[in-house]
């Protein structure tokens, strides 16, 4: 849960974000995989990065973290 309060402009690039990196990621429309990228991109507002670029690379990093952790699991 959000207990911060971001200005508009901040929660619309998070959804943005959101949006993007989920439409990227195998199973981005199940909750768990929203969730582990959605707690990413709040760790990075809370830190001040809110441009929509930062908050989608932050994103992208715990997409890519979680597809590397797959493969270690079966390999």
């Amino acid at each position: 849960m959000m207990d911060e309060s971001f200005d508009r402009r901040t929660l619309a690039n998070m959804e943005v974000a959101l949006d993007r990196v989920c439409a990227k990621a195998p199973g981005g429309e199940t909750h768990e995989v929203r969730k582990r990228i959605a707690d990413a991109i709040l760790q990075c507002a809370r830190s001040g990065k809110k441009t929509l670029g930062a908050l989608t690379e932050a994103g992208e990093r715990a997409r890519i973290a979680r597809r590397s952790a797959k493969l270690a699991k079966s390999a």
